[in-house]
């Protein structure tokens, strides 16, 4: 189970209102500092300030009382720090703001913090808190380092001309998915661009255009890759067209964690498509996700691995290009890939392999052997997808085609989760996956040269899994 957070993240209203510091170093001077970005009313005990931090707070004009602690000067405070480097004054102050029933922090004594204090980056009145309940204060720092660089300095200006809207947009935009889609747009699209540009009045012509035309878009589908199953192997589009969908239509093999990652009012509708089950036949599929984008809504159509490799991607795209809906496709990074990932298997190989073909291996189940077929023989890499019910049809084919009977084999089981298997075997041995009742999980089959070059001690082999009567 998911370790759980001790501390629960909140933001405490301190507009106007007063926040005592006691202290006269470098922690006091921190927390003052820190305090500074928002518009409390800071006072600062201490008798004996540090000359930088004293010149600090005359400069901005902050209040410092110099006098030795009394209880008295906890009174209307809404926050208090203690930061006097002495740990018994500390904990004293804690004890009597508690008494006073005023939340209360102490530098460096977790038993006597009532909240922790977060690495900040600031946008205001955008802001993000990060915090580690104290077990790891640097990995905080850069984390908010990451994400000051990733945020736009004008994101607080966006921000603000957004509060200026609130209202017109309360009592004009109808609520649901117009209203999130109007935000959406706003907040991604020109508008946000002329804030960014520094040229407000422009940002504000494009907001009341937005304004204007809102309710007039349909819907909008993404045909999104999940991947092949582990969560951070999603791309960041995807995990971003997550959060903007209203609906989100998911296959069988896409994993429930991967699911959560969008919005948690959108709705949810499990399609099935997995082999031998299928909960909703293509034909419905596509028109569900039809009337959804009919019906205004967002949709993300969620595919294991790739839209565009055995997805049915073309059947979707051509109903909704008949429909005139808008789409866009977000790759995935597909089975194939992740599963050579986990064997450390080159799929292509200077001097060996050049080619690579993906394949379910249905193909070769007719008379006419495929083109494909033959490149094998002549050193291609082949993938084959849904490989363990007709990985004996496979490898009598390839073989019958002339591929070398030892030729190299690895077999992967959910490619990519915790979960997977990694199995090696030769072209002749192939079919002896078919006698495993325990392989349950999507199977990917890598037949070529280029796979001898894969890690083998991480896999099994195949023979030594199969019951003594089959491999007989």
């Amino acid at each position: 189970m998911a370790r759980k957070l001790s501390t629960f993240p909140a933001f405490f209203n301190v507009a106007g209102q007063k926040v005592a510091i006691f202290g006269n170093g470098d922690e006091a001077f921190a927390k003052t500092r820190l305090l500074a970005n928002t518009a409390a009313e800071i006072v600062v005990y201490g008798d004996a300030l540090e000359a930088s931090f004293e010149d600090w707070i005359r400069q901005r004009n902050i209040t410092r009382v110099a006098a030795p602690y009394s209880i008295d000067f906890l009174q209307d405070s809404t926050l208090v720090f203690a930061a006097t480097g002495d740990a018994a004054l500390d904990a004293r102050i804690v004890t009597d703001a508690r008494r006073l029933k005023i939340p209360a922090n102490a530098v460096d004594q977790a038993d006597y913090c009532d909240f922790l204090t977060p690495a900040l980056v600031n946008r205001a009145p955008v802001s993000v808190a990060i915090g580690t309940e104290g077990a790891g204060p640097v990995l905080a720092q850069i984390i908010r380092a990451r994400i000051d660089r990733m945020l736009a300095p004008s994101l607080g200006q966006l921000a603000t001309l957004a509060e200026s809207y609130r209202g017109i947009v309360d009592r004009t935009v109808p609520r649901g998915a117009v209203r999130r889609d109007f935000w959406r747009r706003f907040f991604s699209g020109s508008v946000s661009e002329q804030v960014e540009n520094g040229d407000l009045a422009a940002a504000r012509q494009a907001a009341n255009t937005l304004l204007s035309n809102t309710g007039r878009n349909s819907g909008y589908v993404w045909l999104v890759g999940a991947g092949p199953g582990a969560e951070d192997l999603l791309t960041l589009r995807a995990q971003r067209v997550l959060m903007e969908a209203d609906a989100i239509l998911y296959d069988a093999l896409v994993p429930e964690e991967i699911v959560d990652m969008g919005r948690r009012d959108a709705e949810r509708v499990s399609v099935g498509k997995r082999k031998g089950c299928h909960s909703k036949t293509q034909n419905e599929i596509n028109e569900l996700i039809v009337d959804l984008a009919k019906r205004g809504k967002r949709v993300v159509r969620l595919k294991s691995g790739d839209p565009l490799i055995y997805g049915r991607a073309a059947e979707e795209m051509a109903a909704l290009r008949d429909a005139g809906i808008g789409y866009e496709i977000v790759p995935g990074i597909t089975s194939a890939f992740a599963a050579a990932a986990d064997f450390e298997l080159p799929l292509t190989l200077r001097g060996v392999a050049s080619s690579l073909v993906f394949t379910t291996g249905h193909d070769l189940n007719s008379d006419v052997l495929p083109d494909w077929a033959r490149l094998a023989v002549s050193g291609a890499t082949v993938a084959v997808y849904m490989g363990r019910t007709v990985a004996a049809s496979v490898a009598e084919r390839l073989a019958a085609a002339g591929l070398a009977s030892d030729t190299a084999v690895a077999i992967i089981e959910n490619a990519s989760q915790d979960d997977r298997r990694l199995m090696h075997a030769t072209l002749k041995e192939l079919p002896l996956i078919e006698t495993l009742d325990d392989l349950t999980g999507p199977v990917m089959v890598i037949i070529g040269d280029a796979v001898a070059g894969a890690n083998f001690e991480k896999s099994t082999p195949l023979v030594a899994l199969v019951p003594e009567s089959a491999a007989a």
